[in-house]
């Protein structure tokens, strides 16, 4: 007997019982459990079992396909990532540095995750339009590959979230940017569309989360129709087709000038790092360039893991040192102290920063710059900031 439905079906489905029951031979009724059980599984063989009912697939055809993908907002200066928030300053063990990072996930080497895939992203080209920052973007967010999704997430040594991916990666290079999608699709200027779009350049969508005006989804372009991003739970990070985003933005990395001297509001504290520098044979732009990738010269900035004010000095660090991390002249001071002991202790200025942002215990494990993705890419960025690369 079929599935049936209403009510002129099942008149049928009785009647059809009927006539089974009237054309079947007289018998005796049922005596006994064993009799009875005959009968029924002679009924049942009869009567057959209803059609299964196609399990309900949500229709998702005017979705994206990227479920929720962040955490609430956090307000910039208190980020995981990016020069305004400071970042993680514990290594793999647990250790703390002495004055706090300028990214995520100290400690974390990026570079290990998802290496197999990494041979599928293309290699950024465009015009100079997009500039080397729009390449160094996009080589940075290949070392995230295969870290996995995580809503909310910012520390790739746990997972990353859409947004937390690009803050991260924008981060690594001494731009600071919003915690949420939404927040970062009014950062930079526009770009009209995707066939002016760069690599490295933020392509949004509406996301199951958001809109056009408010995205909920957010990736970094790398050339040929296609992005880096971290779509959604269960997902890792990963290259994905670019269909019809709503909005394209370009973000401009940190400029300098020629004598490595940072703008914005680096000549507000110009005489505490010529003061520092004087007294300690530290650098004055080397000084410069720790604050403008620490904090963007910002002496309120608190990060996540607790680093504060202009330098991102650990509060364990200031209270050692008998300074107000919040005081831009006795943080520079004290910053400029340490890394004058760090380069007499390890001999160049690379491996100073190194111990600066990750702690001297990993320089002296590793003999040198340990091979932590945000490390090597702090130390970088400051050099170069600096006008001392390969110091």
């Amino acid at each position: 007997m079929s599935y049936v439905d209403g009510y002129s079906g099942v008149i049928a489905e009785i009647s059809q019982i009927q006539s089974v029951f009237s054309s079947s031979p007289a018998s005796a009724p049922p005596s006994g459990f064993e009799a009875v059980l005959q009968q029924v599984s002679s009924l049942s063989s009869l009567v057959g079992s209803p059609a299964p009912v196609p399990p309900t697939t949500p229709d998702l055809s005017d979705s994206f396909g990227y479920p929720l993908e962040e955490g609430d907002p956090i307000p910039p200066g208190t980020g995981s990532s990016g020069a305004a928030g400071g970042g993680i300053s514990a290594g793999p063990s647990g250790s703390s540095s002495t004055a706090g990072a300028a990214g995520a996930a100290t400690g974390y080497q990026l570079a290990s995750a998802g290496t197999a895939q990494s041979g599928a992203v293309p290699q950024a080209g465009g015009s100079p339009e997009g500039g080397s920052f729009g390449a160094s973007v996009v080589a940075d967010a290949q070392k995230y590959m295969g870290v996995p999704y995580q809503w909310g997430g910012t520390n790739p040594a746990q997972g990353v979230d859409c947004s937390g991916l690009v803050q991260d990666v924008f981060g690594d290079l001494g731009v600071s940017l919003p915690r949420t999608s939404q927040e970062q699709a009014t950062a930079g200027v526009a770009v009209p569309s995707l066939a002016a779009a760069q690599p490295g350049d933020l392509v949004f969508f509406p996301g199951t989360d958001g809109t056009a005006s408010a995205p909920g989804h957010v990736g970094i372009y790398i050339g040929n129709d296609q992005m880096i991003d971290a779509p959604y739970s269960g997902a890792t990070v990963r290259v994905d087709p670019v269909v019809d985003p709503t909005a394209i933005r370009r973000v401009s990395g940190p400029s300098a000038s020629p004598a490595g001297e940072q703008s914005g509001t680096a000549g507000m504290y110009g005489a505490d790092f010529a003061g520092a520098a004087a007294s300690t044979a530290v650098p004055e732009a080397l000084l410069n360039a720790v604050a403008s990738t620490e904090s963007s010269f910002q002496p309120g900035a608190v990060s996540s893991a607790g680093a504060e004010g202009l330098m991102q000095l650990m509060p364990s660090t200031a209270t050692s040192l008998g300074v107000d991390p919040f005081n831009p002249s006795q943080a520079v001071s004290a910053a400029a102290h340490l890394l004058s002991n760090y380069h007499q202790q390890f001999g160049s200025w690379s491996l100073a920063l190194a111990a600066y942002n990750a702690g001297p215990a990993a320089v002296k494990a590793y003999s040198g710059v340990p091979p932590y993705s945000q490390t090597q890419n702090y130390v970088q960025t400051v050099l170069s900031r600096a006008g001392m690369e390969g110091q």
